[in-house]
């Protein structure tokens, strides 16, 4: 069997974590994306992997290569343009052939126990088709999936009513045969081919497929940014156990619960640790900082004297000055944090964080969420970020700033709160 991964998506959602490199490739959970993904499918025996890319496609084959760092062989296709789901499906399939396949969509992380269960599924019943499907409490973005007796009926369109139900997980085991059907699916609404369309015309053509339902905790879709930080927290659950300390760490140091530090890393003195953490290669901490649970630092981060640091996300070669306190938050690459910068992550009323997707304030049913800065953003000291807010790339806060909404990319802060768009050339 072999495995397909559709990565041609930009995922206009994710903004500003993905503008300037594909969703697929954010790091989270110890690596980018992707690879959680590609381990996923090796550990269910599967050695030969198509991945479907378009946007920013020379930075997914630069970070994946060949596959050989990863112990698979890996072909890649370019999509050619933005159709749909199924429009990828249709530029992989003179690479699959006449072979079942397994399907997964670029930006999902999952338990790999999880895809194990389903193709153990699949193959013990030899069932012609599997399609992995989630209970979700809000299952309004997604395509609601309609079975009897525990056979597919129809993959329905998106609701747009917030309550709970089954959905599409974008995992799916499929015969070749399937892919006859790409020919025949007409464009929907959206203007793109999708999957989900030609699997329901598969399904009224008489094709068998049987659902499986993933256990509840085990299933994110990394379509948000506030998705970074609950990928980043099942995928720690699931490969961070026990103490991995390979890096330096110095006396009076205090680890409790499970750590990931990489060779390369140096940990120094007063430094006091709860894990799961993972602390990457090339980062440097402390001295007297507190990393609270779910905290995962990317290659080459540095975080000074007396930062506090919980259940966040920070990018590759982030610096985070001393009095810092980064919390539920995403940080991207190459950012520069001032001294005393403050990220809230509770609203001073307590109720749920609200934040903008599209231009749509929305409820993110998350009590406590932080902020979330693009590539490069440069703060000066004693900076507040208010809960859910975001902050384009390249952008610069100045010193005492308080930021209560949105911030553009390339746009400079004053502390009254005015933006100015400056050329920085």
């Amino acid at each position: 069997m072999k495995g397909v991964i559709l990565a041609a998506g930009k995922g206009e959602r994710l903004d500003p974590l993905n503008s300037n490199r594909p969703k697929h490739i954010l790091p989270v959970g110890g690596s980018p994306l992707i690879f959680h993904t590609i381990r996923a499918m090796r550990s269910v025996g599967i050695n030969e992997i198509i991945i479907v890319v378009h946007h920013m496609a020379d930075q997914i084959v630069s970070c994946v290569g060949d596959g050989s760092a990863l112990s698979v062989g890996v072909n890649y296709v370019d999509q050619g343009r933005p159709g749909g789901t199924g429009d990828a499906l249709r530029a992989a399939a003179p690479l699959i052939g006449s072979d079942d396949f397994l399907l997964v969509y670029g930006d999902l992380a999952f338990r790999h126990s999880s895809l194990a269960e389903m193709v153990s599924f699949w193959k013990s019943g030899k069932r012609e088709a599997v399609i992995g499907i989630v209970r979700l409490p809000d299952a309004s973005e997604y395509g609601a999936v309609e079975s009897s007796g525990g056979r597919l009926v129809r993959i329905m369109e998106k609701t747009c009513l917030p309550e709970p139900g089954l959905v599409n997980a974008g995992i799916y085991v499929l015969p070749g045969r399937l892919l006859k059907y790409l020919e025949s699916t007409p464009l929907s609404e959206r203007g793109e081919y999708e999957l989900t369309t030609t699997i329901n015309i598969a399904a009224e053509d008489g094709m068998a497929f049987s659902v499986f339902e993933l256990k509840d905790g085990s299933w994110v879709d990394v379509g948000r940014p506030l998705n970074v930080l609950e990928a980043n927290r099942l995928l720690l659950d699931e490969l961070v156990r026990g103490k991995s300390i390979d890096g330096t760490v110095e006396e009076g140091v205090q680890i409790r619960g499970d750590v990931v530090i990489e060779r390369g890393a140096t940990v120094l003195s007063g430094a006091y640790i709860e894990g799961p953490v993972w602390i990457s290669s090339g980062c440097r901490v402390g001295p007297n900082c507190y990393l609270r649970p779910y905290t995962y630092l990317a290659q080459g981060v540095k975080v000074g004297n007396a930062c506090e640091l919980k259940g966040s996300v920070i990018m590759e070669r982030t610096h985070i000055g001393h009095l810092s306190y980064i919390g539920d938050s995403v940080l991207g690459r190459d950012c520069n944090i001032g001294a005393g910068t403050i990220t809230a992550n509770l609203r001073f009323d307590e109720r749920n964080v609200r934040a903008s997707v599209r231009g749509r304030v929305v409820d993110t049913g998350h009590r406590k969420l932080g902020a979330f800065l693009g590539d490069g953003v440069k703060t000066g000291i004693n900076v507040s970020i208010y809960p859910g807010v975001k902050i384009g790339h390249s952008s610069w806060i100045g010193p005492h700033a308080s930021i209560q909404r949105d911030v553009p990319p390339e746009t400079v802060v004053i502390s009254r709160m005015e933006f100015e768009t400056r050329p920085r050339r």
